[in-house]
């Protein structure tokens, strides 16, 4: 979305119901391109959009597709249909905001959450550990507090835009419409 602006276009298209959100998030984008400036822009272009060490395996939505991640309610198979091309036995994504940590099918699937703007109900930055000592993995998710106030003041300082609607969210640890 900051350095390919027209893929979130894309899923605005095809999601309606979602067009005040993709209208906020563009615009909040947009600011953020801005801020960035090209260089910057560029080198997020560059990146990598699978990351593999060892065992694990680490994208932000699912593989080949940064927009689309199954949730904690997901099933043990849907998780396997969207991870198996990875090919580890741990994979780690991103993207939904809700952090989790599931062994199913012989693999390790993990969402690290968020480190802000939670979607589960705590507001505080979620992190994830993973200790694969010996072959034998575990992960855990991590929360710390911080000062989720400040960051809504900053936010308005700064004249971000929607600034408003995302402290609603940072504050509550949950997703709101605009």
């Amino acid at each position: 979305m900051l350095f390919a602006p027209e893929t979130l276009k894309a899923i605005a298209e095809v999601q309606p119901a979602l067009q005040k959100v993709f209208t906020a998030v563009e615009a909040i984008a947009g600011a953020t391109r801005e801020a960035l400036g090209d260089e910057r822009l560029a080198w997020l272009s560059n990146l990598a959009t699978t990351e593999t060490a060892g065992p694990i395996a680490l994208v932000h939505g699912s593989p080949g597709d940064a927009w689309r991640a199954p949730g904690p309610e997901a099933t043990d198979a849907e998780l396997e249909a969207t991870f198996a091309t990875l090919e580890r036995p741990i994979v780690v994504y991103g993207h939904i905001h809700r952090p989790f940590v599931r062994r199913g099918s012989g693999r390790l699937v993990a969402n690290t959450g968020s480190v802000s703007l939670s979607y589960d109900g705590d507001p505080s930055a979620s992190y994830l550990l993973i200790d694969d000592a010996e072959g034998d993995a575990t992960a855990t998710i991590r929360r710390v507090a911080y000062d989720v106030e400040l960051e809504c003041r900053r936010m308005m300082e700064r004249r971000v835009p929607y600034a408003a609607w995302v402290g609603a969210m940072l504050r509550s640890g949950r997703f709101q419409m605009p």
